[in-house]
């Protein structure tokens, strides 16, 4: 199949978050506060593709306070964090929504992804992302994680489905 095809069974985005939403790094300040940098973008195209009418999440390794709260702006179906295992967590998002691996795109950067990319219908690995993930993605985006890579694939994704004309019709 290709990429277009893959892209027309799509109802369900999810994420990793650290390489992906943000550029990977994390800075702690002296009392051990964390924080993330979130590019714009990619915030608004969680926004359209919610606005299409799709489930969007997050499955992340680590936890963070930061990153709940960036969740809840976003109004994101799946949050879930402190995952290790992030192919099973996904396995479970799927039935919970009764939706099968090929109605879902996943997002990733690095080796603990994998098994989530190659679950999906459509993995996707960021610009910057391990070779390894690379490799196994479907589709690898042009942009960098935390410069807007998920707003390239919402877009992606959008245009395949004939729908992106519609939606920023509302601007």
């Amino acid at each position: 199949m290709n990429l277009e095809q893959r892209c027309q069974s799509i109802e369900l985005l999810l994420t990793d978050v650290d390489g992906v939403l943000t550029d990977g790094g994390v800075i702690l300040n002296n009392e051990g506060v964390e924080s993330k940098q979130f590019h714009i973008r990619d915030g608004l195209g969680f926004r359209l593709w919610r606005q299409a009418g799709f489930k969007c999440g997050l499955i992340t390794g680590r936890n963070s306070q930061v990153v709940r709260l960036r969740a809840q702006e976003l109004s994101m179906d799946v949050v879930r964090q402190g995952i290790h295992d992030k192919a099973t967590v996904a396995e479970e998002v799927l039935k919970q929504y009764g939706l099968q691996p090929e109605q879902l795109a996943y997002v990733g950067d690095d080796l603990i992804d994998l098994g989530v990319i190659r679950l999906a219908g459509l993995g996707i690995a960021v610009a910057d992302a391990a070779a390894e993930v690379k490799a196994a993605a479907d589709y690898v985006t042009k942009t960098p994680g935390g410069r807007g890579a998920i707003r390239e694939v919402i877009e992606v994704i959008l245009k395949a489905k004939k729908v992106w004309n519609d939606i920023i019709q509302t601007f």
